[in-house]
């Protein structure tokens, strides 16, 4: 029995072998690249091998550097929350309210804007909301303006309508999956028992929907943190989030390593955040249950 054991553990291992080995040179090797290059010395047009945490001291200590990361950390926070709940009524919709042979036509539509390209989406963004874009030609010509409105490109506010509509599909269909988990019977059961619909929502639809949303959140949260485009383009240059400036300290100013730290410590951040939400998430569930 034992050797059976064995051989059949030996064809596993040889069967994820590959992927593994797969995974590990695309993710594991740049990740150490990048780690690796965060404690090296930056010379003039080249990477000196000199070992040193002064790169990190200087991440941790330069106010430029923290103003940037608790932006990033804002915007982001800002874009998961509006992207959630406006996710979450689309989801529910789809769910309890769309018949069961028209979702699939609903799954359909909302992925549709995965056929075109992100670049092209953050464009129209731009063209929507620019000096002369849609909007402003719309007003104007309804006499709602006398003079295009110059407050809804290149701040915050415009960052985080593109980010929130680029990314509402990764929230809806997590959240779409586990209200279809959701026993019927348990609803009908609340209202049975004498509960309003309002209280059968939040007594047991949320809470037993709340996996979905913690992975709507996370699906979210991590990516829009570490976007470049969107600041870029949609920011103008001048609400530069984190990705923006490690790309500055990575090409324009040819300064490796402390852009490897950067990087490094966005990454940690972002785990930390993920961690202690998924924890508060946890308690919450323990507590609901």
């Amino acid at each position: 029995m034992a050797k059976a054991l064995d051989a059949q553990a030996r064809r596993g291992y040889a069967l994820i072998a590959p992927p593994f080995l797969y995974a590990l040179l695309i993710l594991a090797a740049p990740l150490l690249t990048i780690l690796t290059y965060s404690f090296l010395t930056d010379g003039y047009l080249e990477v000196v091998r000199d070992f040193t945490p002064a790169n990190y001291v200087q991440v941790w200590t330069d106010p430029i550097v923290r103003t940037v990361m608790l932006r990033s950390l804002m915007v982001s926070a800002l874009v998961t929350l509006v992207t959630v709940l406006l996710a979450f009524p689309v989801a529910y919709y789809v769910s309890f309210i769309v018949r069961p042979e028209k979702k699939a036509l609903w799954l359909f539509l909302i992925t549709i804007p995965f056929w075109t390209s992100y670049l092209i989406r953050v464009f129209l963004w731009k063209v929507i909301l620019g000096y002369n874009g849609v909007i402003n030609s719309s007003l104007t010509g309804l006499g709602i303006i006398d003079e295009p409105l110059t407050f809804i490109l290149y701040n915050v506010n415009s960052i985080v309508i593109t980010l929130a509509h680029a990314y509402a599909p990764f929230a809806i269909l997590p959240i779409f999956v586990a209200l279809e988990k959701i026993d019927r019977s348990l609803l009908e059961a609340g209202r049975d028992l004498g509960e309003s619909r309002a209280m059968t929502f939040w007594r047991v639809t949320l809470p037993l929907a709340m996996p979905g949303v913690l992975a709507a959140v996370l699906i979210v949260f991590i990516p829009t943190i570490g976007d470049y485009v969107t600041p870029e383009l949609i920011g103008g240059g001048k609400i530069p989030m984190i990705a923006n400036l490690i790309q500055v300290q990575m090409l324009a100013l040819d300064n490796r390593p402390l852009g490897s730290a950067l990087a490094v410590t966005a990454m940690a951040i972002v785990a930390l955040v993920s961690i202690v939400f998924l924890l508060i998430n946890r308690r919450f569930l323990k507590a609901r249950s």
